[in-house]
């Protein structure tokens, strides 16, 4: 593993889990109720014994900054780093990353001499992966290039990067989000090549990128110094296929983009259920992430089901169900929460602080008293007055105000934003 460089891409803008991303880049977003995404990548290589580590950022990165230099810190006994490569300006070049492939061929001046092989991921995917594995399959495939697929059903293939692959694996064609039925019937595949391959699922007919690459550094080098391609899925790997040895290494564990408001709430309220598909009781591969030493949530006479409750939260007299209250939230008395993403504050406020905002006509972080929220993502330090019904009874599908925005039907209150007593949505 000595032999592996690790590139983390966590500079995406995230346009499509907009008002989340507003003030912040897409893995830095909250998931759980504690963590971030892009704890699940820097967790995964950690377990996989990967210990050179690069990162590379370009928007709003002051948050995602702040919580990998507080939480990843390797000591002075590991050979190891982890290092933020930030979008900069040089002599030699003056934009912004214009894509995934143009990131990494800006940095590959970094990759001189250390490691024979690159492991490039995505840091805003939700997935437990031994990396461990998949670079044994590389090299027992002799493969120049190597990608993680996971199987997807047609319905949902036109969000991805497809492929077909061969029985042996190799990986003959690729298509970057197909859009037409004659480009998605193009790219199914067949049953019985399925089957060979160790999927025996019904509903399943392609296969698609987890955006997780493995590449022999000097190929890497030579495809990216060789042409001036700025995005791997869209440009390189199509072109890589024809001239390269390129496989794909089926992952039949669970795999989810959060690319959008309503896969960013599903992925979130599914870890409240009795056995989510994805696990983070798992002591023997924890997700690591900020130390906060905080207190135990406190619950006055409430009554709360299928709901995740994280440390410093303090829930009066209220009705939780099927939602996740994230760290350091309040809940007012006799409210109901249900179907919701509460992410909680960044600091609590004090008694006197609360009663000064109090006479600005500012309600407190968090939810006030007799509240109805439903189908909602409360962002972090949002301010929720005394009788707040965020229910979307007109059932709007997507509006922008200044104190909230309904995306996909679902009511997204971004954060530090305050929405006043009385509010009806």
């Amino acid at each position: 593993m000595n032999d592996v460089i690790t590139l983390v891409l966590a500079g995406g803008q995230g346009s499509r889990l907009y008002p989340l991303t507003k003030i912040r880049s897409k893995p830095a977003v909250p998931i759980a109720g504690r963590f971030r995404l892009i704890d699940i990548s820097l967790s995964n290589c950690i377990h996989s014994g990967l210990r050179k580590i690069f990162i590379l950022t370009q928007f709003a990165t002051e948050s995602l900054h702040r919580h990998i230099f507080l939480t990843y810190r390797f000591d002075e006994f590991c050979r190891g780093f982890l290092t933020i490569l930030a979008a900069q300006q040089t002599l030699e070049q003056r934009e912004w990353y214009q894509g995934t492939a143009d990131a990494v061929r800006r940095n590959l001046f970094f990759l001189r001499d250390m490691g024979d092989l690159v492991l490039v991921l995505s840091g805003d995917h939700l997935y437990r992966m031994d990396y461990g594995r998949f670079i044994d399959f590389h090299l027992k495939k002799r493969a120049e290039i190597s990608i993680s697929v996971s199987p997807v059903p047609a319905s949902a293939a036109s969000e991805f990067g497809v492929m077909k692959l061969s029985r042996s694996g190799r990986i003959h064609a690729f298509s970057e989000k197909p859009k037409t039925d004659g480009e998605l019937e193009r790219m199914r595949i067949k049953p019985d090549v399925l089957q060979s391959l160790g999927f025996d699922a019904p509903g399943i007919s392609h296969l698609a990128s987890m955006g997780v690459y493995l590449f022999n550094a000097q190929v890497l080098r030579e495809l990216l110094d060789r042409t001036e391609v700025q995005d791997f899925g869209r440009e390189l790997i199509p072109q890589a296929i024809r001239k390269h040895r390129v496989y794909g290494y089926l992952f039949g564990g669970y795999w989810r983009d959060i690319g959008t408001i309503r896969s960013f709430f599903e992925a979130n309220l599914d870890l409240t259920q009795p056995l989510p598909r994805f696990n983070f009781y798992d002591e023997n591969r924890p997700i690591f992430t900020h130390a906060r030493y905080l207190p135990g949530s406190k619950i006055l006479r409430s009554e709360v089901d299928r709901s995740l409750l994280c440390e410093g939260s303090i829930i009066n007299r209220s009705e939780i169900r099927h939602s996740i209250v994230g760290i350091r939230s309040r809940i007012g008395e006799r409210s109901v929460i249900e179907r919701t993403v509460v992410m909680g504050a960044d600091s609590f406020e004090s008694q006197e602080e609360i009663a000064a905002n109090a006479r600005r006509g500012l309600p407190a972080i968090g939810l006030g008293r007799d509240c109805v929220i439903r189908n909602a993502i409360i962002d972090k330090n949002a301010r929720i007055g005394d009788g707040v019904r965020l229910i979307n009874g007109s059932n709007v599908v997507n509006e922008e105000t200044e104190s909230y925005v309904i995306r996909d039907g679902i009511i997204v209150v971004p954060k530090h934003a305050v929405v006043p007593d009385g509010t009806i949505v």
